[in-house]
């Protein structure tokens, strides 16, 4: 009986464990060629509660992890979720041909998956 009820004192602790985890998801992403650079437009959703835990931006890599723009999200989207916010002025190296997409909260950062984003030809 001791071991039973030893279990069931972890396992609300556990659960509130993984609750915590909340990383941002990058639903969808689009890149446009602008004549010049691109502007990426990036769909996230998150379980934002407020101040205290929202998604806070997210950013434009190259696949070996060179920062190619970054995005901030300056409020809370409690209420717009999933939301779309886009960033111009991205500049991609010609042949590049995909871009890694990254998003960030406050709480957790630069966590959850990346989202692998091929670029249509200029």
């Amino acid at each position: 009986m001791r071991t039973k009820s030893l279990l069931l004192s972890v396992l609300p602790m556990a659960a509130g464990l993984a609750a915590a985890a909340d990383p941002a998801v990058i639903e969808d992403a689009r890149a446009d060629w602008q004549g010049g650079s691109w502007q990426v437009s990036v769909t996230l959703s998150h379980g934002d509660t407020g101040w205290d835990d929202y998604a806070d931006g997210w950013r434009v890599e190259t696949e070996d992890g060179a920062i190619l723009g970054t995005r901030t999200l300056f409020h809370p989207h409690v209420n717009e979720q999933p939301f779309t916010r886009s960033l111009g002025g991205v500049e991609i190296a010609e042949g590049v041909e995909r871009v890694v997409i990254r998003a960030r909260t406050n709480t957790e950062g630069w966590d959850g998956d990346p989202f692998i984003l091929t670029l249509p030809q200029r």
